[in-house]
Formats: structure tokens, C-alpha cells, sequence
């Protein structure tokens, strides 16, 4: 994984979501720039999904070590860019984004969500999209009829049968997507689903339908996204403002994006920070490098020609690599 050549701190999140918010705040043309926008992140690990179903998320794996030193950085990343910051005790952060985004949309703006996450498709309507930020896919509603077999209205209902082993939502043992969004189809929601469970012709389905439609109605409830949290904000608070390269290239010097800070300073015609250079090979061994360390001096038979170790770079990032690797093209 990426990471700051000073220390080895893990910053590949930390770059994508820089690249991402410079691309979006200065890079789009202008008719094509967000005018709102925000940053929303889970406060700690328990929600009020808990107190429906206590082993909600139970089984979920700890995050990857090189993520755990990212979280406090990709928020700090989001308020260097200039967006608000919004989390809240007891609820997840697509509850918050369900909440702004419907809000923003009944208000007349066309809203476009930053993420592929599949439990966010059934906000998909006329006025609000998702963004895969990866691919810079759309998501709309023909995506998620791929993805669901149903519109996004009806997604929640067929998560409540397909459950959710990463989340640890039960669902209907024995139902998985396909099934589910045929059920929904064909009854047209997971209530009448369940009150016309005898007239499905299939006798294990039909049964695991009558033994666990409690499983399936608290699984309807843990999926739906809340769209009433209480947040203290209003439009004005979401607004985008006055690009601050200034603020943005100090913090991409800190975490030694050295590409990503020439190109906002290029931009916005700053002179950029200096970003501590990346240690030589030789520097490795502490300081000015010792004379052996300075002359390893070879032949390389492959190349047939002298070697001097001395001159090489090793290379402990994504950033660092890039110019190396534009210089090289442009020298054939």
C-alpha cells in the first residue's frame, strides 16, 4: 500500500480522497462543480440498529491495519478541501447522507452521492444518483435494476430477504438476490410477500418464509436507511467555498503528495511547499552514506554495462514514482 516516504505511514486513502475532492472542487469544469457539498463519516461502532438486533454487525472483521492510522487523516483531508465534516453518536453515516440528500432533493436539487456502496442505491430516484468514484460510473436507476432485479424503491425489501452476511442481517435462509427480487416481483412487496407465503408453490421456500418472517421484518428494519436524523444544518451550511489552496497544499505536504501538491500549486499559481524528498538508497544506511555504500560499482551483464548503485533511488511511493516514470517516457 501507499505510503509517506518520511515514515511508512499507510496514505493510500488518505491520496484517493484528495485526488478525488481536488478533481471534483477545481478540476471539473465549472457548469459541472458541485455547489454544495459534505463529508460524512460513522461516529464509533454502534448504531441504533443495535438496540433492533444486537448481533447486528457482530461478525464483522477489525478494518485493515493500514486503514485504522487513515480514518483521523481522511477527515482532516475532507476539511483541508474546505467541506464540512458531519458525524453523529448512534447513527450511521448513510443515515446522515439519506437525511441530507433527500432534504437537498425535495428542495429542488439534483444530488449526486460519492459512493458505490450497494446499501445506498435505494436512495436512487429522479434527483439523487450515486458516483462511483473508482470507475466515475453513474449509478442510476438501470444500475441498480442490474444489480437488485427491482427498482430502488423496492431494494430494502429484497435486502430483508436476501440478508446481509457481511452485516450480519439474517433475512430468509435459503433466499438470496435472484429469488428475493422474483418474490418481490411477483407480490410486489415483502409484507404481502409474507401474508401470501402459503401460495408459494416451492415447499422448503415456503416454509422458511412462514419460520422467519420476524427475521425478515427486523432485517427490512436494519436495512432502511433513516432519513430523519437531526442534524443542526441547512443548505448555506453545505456550501462550497472560495478554494483555499493555501490550506489544501499544507496538507498535502504533510502527508508528501509531492504530484498532487505541484499540480494544485501549478493551478491555482502558487508556489508549492517543499515536500521532503525521498531518501536515496545510500541515505538507508543513516546520514551521509559510508564509502562502501557509496561505490558499489559493477558490471550488470543484462545491460552490459557499469552499474553505480549510488545513483539509484529507491522508491517508497506512489507520488515519487510518477515523475520517474513521466521522465522515463519522455526520454524513450
Amino acid at each position: 500500500p501507499l505510503s509517506r516516504a518520511s515514515d511508512g505511514l499507510p496514505v493510500g486513502a488518505v491520496a484517493g480522497m484528495c485526488n478525488m475532492l481536488n478533481k471534483m472542487i477545481t478540476e471539473l469544469p465549472e457548469d459541472e462543480r458541485p455547489s454544495h457539498m459534505v463529508a460524512v463519516f460513522d461516529k464509533g461502532s454502534k448504531s441504533f440498529r443495535n438496540d433492533l438486533y444486537a448481533e447486528y454487525k457482530a461478525n464483522r472483521p477489525p478494518a485493515p491495519e493500514d486503514l485504522i492510522p487513515q480514518f483521523p487523516l481522511v477527515r482532516d483531508a475532507a476539511d483541508a478541501f474546505g467541506l464540512p465534516v458531519v458525524e453523529l453518536e448512534n447513527f450511521e453515516a448513510d443515515d446522515i447522507i439519506a437525511t441530507i440528500a433527500r432534504k437537498a432533493a425535495v428542495d429542488g436539487a439534483r444530488v449526486v452521492i460519492l459512493s458505490s456502496d450497494k446499501d445506498l442505491m435505494q436512495l436512487v430516484d429522479e434527483n439523487i444518483s450515486l458516483l462511483d468514484p473508482m470507475k466515475g460510473k453513474a449509478i442510476s436507476f438501470e444500475e441498480v435494476m442490474e444489480k437488485f432485479g427491482v427498482g430502488p424503491s423496492r431494494v430494502i425489501d429484497v435486502q430483508a430477504l436476501a440478508g446481509d452476511s457481511v452485516d450480519n442481517v439474517p433475512g430468509v435462509p435459503g433466499i438470496g438476490i435472484k429469488t428475493a427480487a422474483q418474490l418481490i416481483n411477483d407480490f410486489g412487496n415483502l409484507e404481502e410477500l409474507l401474508a401470501r407465503a402459503e401460495e408459494i408453490k416451492q415447499p422448503k421456500r415456503r416454509q422458511s418464509l412462514v419460520d422467519h418472517a420476524d427475521a425478515a421484518r427486523i432485517s427490512k428494519d436494519l436495512v432502511t436507511l433513516r432519513d430523519d436524523v437531526p442534524l443542526n444544518l441547512d443548505a448555506k451550511d453545505l456550501e462550497l467555498k472560495a478554494f483555499d489552496a493555501e490550506r489544501a497544499l499544507s496538507f498535502c505536504r504533510i502527508m508528501e503528495f509531492r504530484t498532487l501538491t505541484n499540480r494544485i500549486a501549478k493551478k491555482h499559481e502558487v508556489t508549492p511547499p517543499a515536500v521532503p524528498e525521498v531518501p536515496r538508497q545510500a541515505d538507508m544506511f543513516g546520514g551521509q552514506a559510508p564509502a562502501e555504500a557509496d561505490v558499489h560499482i559493477g558490471e550488470d551483464p543484462e545491460l552490459g554495462r557499469t552499474v553505480d548503485a549510488g545513483n539509484y533511488e529507491v522508491v517508497f511511493s506512489k507520488e515519487r514514482l510518477e515523475p520517474i516514470v513521466e521522465k522515463a517516457r519522455d526520454q524513450g
